[in-house]
């Protein structure tokens, strides 16, 4: 289901995908219909990917994508639904192909897809826990591997992921949810490393929203947190301006904040005592202090930073080799 041109208005000086395609997936209701509107209004031609099921997964009904793609389309945009499921390596492929079909290109990939089936740990059912890291992490992965080379190829590409303050800082019973929303992070930031060399960056949200997902843990304060307050960001992410990668926002309420996994300076055993648990009981005030904590950018950031606490020398020049490589040198 498609249009011709945008008749969209923006104003001057305003962030213009024209010509761009975006996939959005879960974008049937909540954050994604919002994402994927709002890249529409920017000029973007948006493949809507939505199963149309439960918030648990269950169930298929095309009637949410379909209606977001007549929004889009009622408000002058393009766009096409997809109904595949993210779960499945096939899924993934065909939503890709869908939007390769119908518009020629890829250009952004904005993994929203998500269900709750929420559970304390010893009472969390195998099928729950696969279903949720389905949908959740492996949905990102298959949605962006399918992706990715036709990303390569044009030495352009922009990746939005999706994942919780569940994951990042934890949450009561989501197990399940929580690791696959921090297993998320841990991918943006491999992704946006091995897409460094052809133009690609990739990011990830953790929005505070209103959805169908969070409405009854939100309660009355949902009121502040209506999902369009979270899209704006969505849009910067996926454009050709914004240069930022390997980057997590919480964004949520008119509110956008950077959020960043640090490390305490520590403490170090004294040379010939070596490290006995009771050492580490002593010196706990040391170890836990945060002040002058630093920031890595990478895992070889904070390898460097441990060996120079233990006294080693020529750190950078050890570990710099696979930093500095050139991109003929880099392996694909």
């Amino acid at each position: 289901m498609m249009v011709g041109a945008h008749s969209n208005r923006r104003a001057p000086g305003s962030i213009d995908l024209t010509g761009r395609v975006a996939i959005v997936t879960g974008a049937g209701n909540g954050l994604g219909k919002a994402h994927a509107k709002l890249l529409a209004h920017h000029g973007a031609r948006v493949l809507v990917n939505d199963v149309g099921g439960g918030t648990d997964g269950a169930g298929h009904d095309g009637g949410p994508a379909a209606r977001t793609v007549t929004e889009i389309i009622e408000a002058g945009g393009e766009a096409m639904a997809n109904t595949s499921s993210v779960a499945s390596e096939e899924g993934a492929q065909q939503l890709v192909d869908d939007a390769l079909a119908a518009f020629g290109r890829i250009d952004i990939v904005v993994n929203n897809a998500g269900i709750l089936r929420d559970a304390t740990l010893h009472k969390l059912a195998s099928d729950d826990l696969r279903a949720v890291i389905g949908v959740h992490l492996l949905g990102t992965m298959f949605v962006s591997r399918a992706a990715l080379p036709h990303m390569r190829t044009a030495y352009y590409g922009r990746f939005v992921h999706t994942t919780s303050v569940a994951g990042i800082f934890g949450n009561f019973g989501q197990s399940n949810y929580a690791a696959a929303k921090a297993g998320i992070v841990g991918f943006s930031r491999v992704l946006a490393e091995e897409g460094a060399r052809y133009g690609i960056t990739s990011n990830v949200i953790a929005p505070l929203a209103r959805t169908r997902l969070t409405e009854s843990i939100l309660g009355a304060q949902g009121q502040l947190l209506d999902p369009e307050w979270v899209s704006p960001l969505v849009v910067y992410l996926a454009s050709e301006p914004c240069t930022l990668t390997r980057e997590t926002f919480s964004v949520g309420g008119g509110r956008v904040a950077r959020v960043v996994t640090s490390e305490a300076l520590g403490w170090v055993a004294p040379e010939g005592a070596g490290l006995t648990a009771e050492l580490v009981a002593q010196h706990l005030d040391e170890i836990m202090d945060m002040s002058g904590a630093i920031v890595p950018d990478r895992a070889d950031d904070e390898i460097a930073f441990a060996l120079r606490a233990l006294g080693a020398s020529d750190v950078e020049t050890s570990l710099g080799a696979k930093a500095e490589r050139s991109p003929t040198q880099a392996s694909s």
